[in-house]
């Protein structure tokens, strides 16, 4: 698919502010805000989110994905002892519907099957990736009201 996987680095930010706001717009776009108070809550909330996961994940890979050389999502995973946990994967939307994230999470699942633990996520319930879960084999463990955590189990 052309992808690499890099470490997020300061610098990153901006980029992944977009990102993050992307995948909210669908979701605010009938709220009656301006695009400029759009923009200002979704900035907030992004450095919301950002500052928790770095608080509450110390230990995990906060990586950058690029094609040609070109942001294109994120990917922040942390290796637990028991369960490879999916903190956040996300993709612009011109990556999306192209196989990418179905390859990501095929590797991080092969990563998972080799170290023989379970690979973990929390989804939204109306995330249009919840069929992309489902169809890779990825269960409900949890209902965890607005989101369902979701498990992998390798075989064997």
């Amino acid at each position: 698919m052309g992808l690499t996987c890099r470490p997020m680095t300061t610098e990153d930010l901006g980029f992944l502010s977009r990102l993050y706001a992307s995948t909210r717009a669908d979701e605010l776009a009938p709220w009656p805000w301006s695009d400029a108070q759009k923009a200002t809550f979704l900035d907030m909330q992004f450095q919301a989110q950002h500052s928790h996961y770095l608080a509450h994940y110390p230990d995990a890979l906060w990586l950058v994905l690029e094609r040609a050389g070109k942001p294109v999502g994120r990917l922040y995973l942390e290796y637990w002892p028991g369960e490879h946990r999916i903190i956040d994967i996300a993709l612009m939307p011109d990556t999306r519907g192209q196989g990418v994230g179905t390859a990501l999470l095929m590797d991080v699942m092969d990563g998972a099957a080799r170290a023989s633990k379970p690979v973990g996520i929390h989804v939204e319930k109306n995330n249009p990736a919840m069929r992309l879960y489902r169809r890779l084999g990825f269960k409900t463990v949890e209902d965890k009201g607005v989101y369902d955590l979701l498990r992998w189990q390798p075989p064997g």
